[in-house]
């Protein structure tokens, strides 16, 4: 960790939400004039899509059905390490971006969906980092994390409504067929379990949603829960720890229909969970701020 070059994580599963929680801190440092140097996790991948789809039909072929995102083979975990520790030392290091769609790519001449931009210096004069991916509190085969984030956030809703928001998301945004979509899921079961579950009791905040409809059947499932049809569980693991403290009474004041299910979780309507996340990240925020002097 760093006071003078403080590090925010967003860690959580592909289609778990995390870049809702991303959206809040946009709008949150918009509003406080912070200016971040924004890390994608999906930029330490190992490999490109072209490379990434061979390699899993490499391995495959080998009888490894389980290759994938979540993996540490496929990953550069300790390049990401690197990056979180120089950061926190110099307020510096070196990013890449990965090119998801014709949009993106359309802004980088001579490159292709899919593809990576070269390594850059991260120029400096950010405030802090913040970081929003997969493995963003990996503790694992030599490599830590956790131990340079400041503030650590978990994304995690309960799995079935992960897989309906990841179908989704798959299928209507990015042309995949429903069959795709779960043999996916199912080839990063094994690392899900091994890689993304286990960050979670690293994370000083973690926001599960919770679905108050019936999503039994993921995969027939007709659309994504509302937030009006959710509950958001927002458990501190430490409050005593968080920059700046927890102000239980206060959030339950503001936040109408919110209440304490244990000493330091608080449950809120689907519907406040951008407001929720304003309440309690803002003056985190500050603090993480002031202690920089």
């Amino acid at each position: 960790m760093s006071k003078k070059h403080p590090i925010i994580a967003v860690t959580g599963s592909s289609g778990a939400g995390t870049s809702t929680v991303k959206e809040a801190f946009e709008h949150m440092f918009r509003r406080e004039g912070v200016k971040p140097a924004v890390v994608e996790g999906d930029s330490f991948h190992k490999y490109d899509r072209v490379a990434m789809k061979a390699k899993v039909a490499e391995e495959e072929a080998k009888g490894n059905k389980n290759f994938s995102h979540f993996g540490a083979n496929a990953n550069e975990f300790e390049k990401l390490a690197n990056l979180f520790e120089t950061y926190g030392k110099t307020g510096t290091g070196k990013r890449r971006l990965y090119l998801h769609s014709d949009e993106e790519a359309a802004a980088y001449d001579g490159f292709n969906p899919g593809e990576f931009t070269p390594w850059t210096d991260i120029p400096k004069g950010s405030d802090l980092m913040f970081y929003e991916g997969l493995h963003g509190c990996v503790v694992k085969d030599g490599v830590d994390m956790a131990t340079h984030i400041d503030l650590k956030i978990g994304v995690v809703p309960v799995i079935n409504l992960e897989w309906i928001q990841k179908i989704h998301r798959d299928t209507e945004q990015r042309g995949y067929s429903e069959e795709v979509v779960m043999a996916t899921i199912m080839r990063r079961m094994d690392d899900y379990v091994r890689y993304i579950i286990p960050q979670f009791k690293y994370t000083d905040i973690n926001f599960q949603r919770i679905a108050t409809v019936d999503t039994s059947d993921p995969i027939i499932a007709r659309d994504i829960p509302t937030p009006d049809e959710s509950l958001i569980v927002i458990r501190f693991r430490k409050p005593q720890n968080i920059p700046g403290g927890v102000d239980f009474p206060n959030l339950l004041q503001m936040i109408p229909n919110s209440f304490m299910s244990r000493r330091n979780t608080i449950v809120v309507p689907g519907g406040k969970m951008g407001f929720a996340m304003e309440l309690i990240f803002t003056p985190i925020l500050h603090t993480l701020l002031s202690d920089r002097s």
